[in-house]
C-alpha cells in the first residue's frame, strides 16, 4: 500500500521536519503547520535536509518537484483535505490534546490521525477525539532521516485496518514498523530510558566516565550509539520530562537520577545547546 498522497504534520521541528522529509521522499504531498515566527526555519530545514538525502542517495524525482509537493504554513486549515495527519508538537499532554482535537475537527471522516509521542499514553490522548478508531501512535526517531524504525502504536479504540495501513505505510518509507500495544513508553522509550538512566547513575557514582560507559555498549554490544551520547540528541530535557512521566506511571525504578535535573536545571541539554554528558562544537540552535 503506497503512502497517502496528502499528508499533514502538524509542527515542523526537528521531528515534524523529518516526518515530512520522509514523506516527500515516499512521494506524498505535504503540508507542515507551525507557528508564524517559525515557518521561515522549519522550510530552510526540511529543504536542507532533503538536499543531504539527495546528495548521498538520489531520489527517483528532481529535487524541484520534490521541494514542490511541501508547504509550511501557520494556519491549521490547510490540514483539511488530508488523509493523514501527524502531530509533532512538543511532548506536552495539554498542549497534544489540544492539538489533535483542532485537527480533528478539520478532517473528513475517513482520514487518519496520529500522534508522534514518545512516551504519552495514546488512549489517554483519544478520549478528546471524536473518531479514536482512526487514530493510533506513529513514533519516528531522531533523527528521523536516518532511522530506520517507526513504533506503531495502537490504541484500545484503533481499527486493526489502520494498524495494518500504518504498518504499510511505514515499510514504504523505508523504514520497519514495531508495532505495541498502549502501555507506558512503549517499547523503545521505555526500555532506551530505562538504560539512559541507569547509566546516568553510573557517571553520578563515579564508576566510569561517560566515554567508557557508552564504549561498553557500543563495542560490548553493538548499540550504534551509546546511552549517554544518545540521551545528548535526544535531549536531556526531553529525558527528563519521559523519565518523570515513567515514575509516575511505573514507580521509583525510572526517578530521574540528581544528575539529570542538575544538568537541565544548568541548561546543559546536550546538542542543541552545544553541551551534555560530551560537548557539541556545533549546537542545534533554537532546535525543538
Amino acid at each position: 500500500m503506497s503512502v497517502p498522497a496528502r499528508v499533514g504534520v502538524l509542527g515542523g521541528g526537528r521531528m515534524g521536519g523529518g516526518i515530512a522529509h520522509a514523506f516527500l521522499l515516499a512521494g506524498a504531498q505535504v503540508v507542515v503547520v507551525d507557528r508564524p515566527e517559525v515557518l521561515d526555519r522549519a522550510r530552510d530545514g526540511i529543504r536542507v535536509s532533503v538536499d543531504r538525502s539527495l546528495e548521498r542517495h538520489g531520489a527517483s524525482r528532481p529535487r524541484d518537484e520534490l521541494l514542490g509537493a511541501l508547504e509550511v504554513v501557520a494556519d491549521r486549515r490547510a490540514l483539511a483535505d488530508r488523509e493523514l495527519v501527524i502531530e509533532a508538537v512538543p511532548e506536552l499532554p495539554e498542549l497534544k490534546a489540544e492539538a489533535l482535537g483542532g485537527v480533528e475537527a478539520l478532517l473528513a471522516p475517513d482520514a487518519v490521525l496520529a500522534s508522534n509521542t514518545s512516551s504519552l499514553s495514546i488512549d489517554g490522548l483519544a478520549t478528546g477525539l471524536r473518531r479514536p478508531q482512526r487514530f493510533l501512535g506513529l513514533h519516528f526517531f531522531n533523527p528521523v532521516p536516518a532511522s530506520s524504525l517507526v513504533e506503531v502504536v495502537r490504541g484500545a479504540a484503533t481499527e486493526p485496518s489502520i494498524v495494518a495501513a500504518a504498518q504499510s505505510w511505514v515499510r514504504e518509507l523505508g523504514k520497519a514498523p514495531v508495532t505495541v500495544a498502549d502501555a507506558p513508553g512503549f517499547a523503545s522509550s521505555r526500555l532506551g530510558v530505562a538504560l539512559a538512566l541507569e547509566a546516568i547513575r553510573m557517571l553520578e557514582a563515579g564508576v566510569a566516565s561517560a566515554d567508557d560507559i557508552d564504549a561498553a555498549m557500543t563495542l560490548g554490544y553493538r548499540h550504534q550509539t551509546g546511552p549517554l551520547r544518545t540521551t545528548d540528541i535526544v535531549g536531556l530535557d526531553v529525558r527528563l520530562d519521559i523519565a518523570e512521566h515513567l515514575a509516575a506511571e511505573l514507580g521509583d525504578r525510572f526517578e530521574p537520577p540528581a544528575l539529570l535535573r542538575r544538568m537541565v536545571a544548568e541548561g546543559r541539554l546536550g546538542r542543541k545547546s552545544g553541551a551534555g554528558f560530551f560537548d557539541w562544537p556545533d549546537p542545534e540552535k533554537g532546535a525543538r
